[in-house]
């Protein structure tokens, strides 16, 4: 391809999400074969590298240098030097900065090189026993009950299977905001996947948060979530001027209570907010 180096690669290798002998013989030989990798966490990729008996240099390379490290690793290929980047567990660039270095990488020309395995979105939709013919993948959701709340009512009507990543001490929270939000649905609860202890859990909404209010879970999950039945036009619609009234009379400047409303349930800001100052006033 016209403008492209030829001299160095950068690889991306998928590394097993819990099983070593997932990790396929392709994949060996190209960690076998570059001059250094990057990993997301160094002290993970030297265990993946000692029981594979490889010997080669590695760079941190994880969300909090990505920018700095990313332009070093960029410049050695540019040099001719060849590199693989691994992340702790399944495919580079899924939630993940590696998808930064890609990016860096293709826009200096330098071609990046798929060396596929294990996914935990694919795994976790081929036991799940729901509709995989269409999928959409939403990775983690904020820490923040504001980010997650906004995140949540943007897919509450999508048709689409939706998967979702979620650490253990945040699972029960999300768990129970999905349900509010969502209302009640079919979910597939899996951990430990490719792991002796591998589970997949299928149940409702409702029935998975009293499960895990009286079962703190453990490991992390992916959770496979069936899509909305319902059409969001023919869905009876909330009065959003009366929740903007409560949220005013609870204290809150009506602008304020407005942009709120706007954004838990995706309404026109300022056409809502001209309703508002009809019915309520200015602040």
């Amino acid at each position: 391809m016209e403008g492209r180096n030829t001299a160095g690669k950068l690889y991306v290798v998928a590394t097993p999400i819990g099983n070593l002998g997932d990790f396929s013989p392709r994949a060996v030989e190209t960690l076998e074969r570059v001059d250094f990798i990057a990993a997301e966490d160094t002290r993970v990729g030297a265990k993946l590298l000692n029981h594979f008996g490889i010997k080669k240099p590695q760079i941190c390379y994880f969300e909090h240098n990505r920018r700095s490290k990313g332009e070093y690793i960029a410049q050695r290929i540019l040099a001719g030097e060849s590199c693989a980047i691994i992340t702790d567990a399944g495919t580079p660039a899924i939630s993940d900065p590696g998808t930064d270095l890609v990016a860096l990488c293709a826009g200096l020309g330098i071609e990046a090189v798929t060396v596929p395995g294990c996914s935990a979105v694919v795994s976790a939709l081929s036991i799940s026993g729901m509709a995989c013919g269409r999928f959409t993948f939403e990775g983690f959701l904020s820490t923040t009950r504001k980010s997650r709340m906004e995140h949540l009512n943007e897919v509450k009507y999508e048709k689409r299977t939706m998967v979702f990543y979620e650490a253990p001490h945040k699972l029960l929270r999300t768990l129970q905001d999905m349900l509010e939000v969502w209302g009640d649905r079919p979910v597939a609860l899996c951990r430990e996947l490719t792991k002796l202890h591998e589970e997949c859990f299928r149940t409702t909404l409702s029935q998975a948060v009293e499960h895990y209010t009286e079962h703190p879970p453990r490991g992390e999950f992916v959770l496979v979530i069936a899509g909305s039945e319902g059409d969001a036009a023919a869905l009876p619609q909330p009065d959003l001027l009366a929740l903007v009234g409560e949220l005013v009379e609870g204290g809150m400047p009506l602008m304020s209570a407005v942009k709120q409303v706007s954004r838990e349930h995706n309404a026109p800001k300022n056409r809502l907010y001209q309703q508002a100052l009809e019915r309520y006033g200015n602040d």
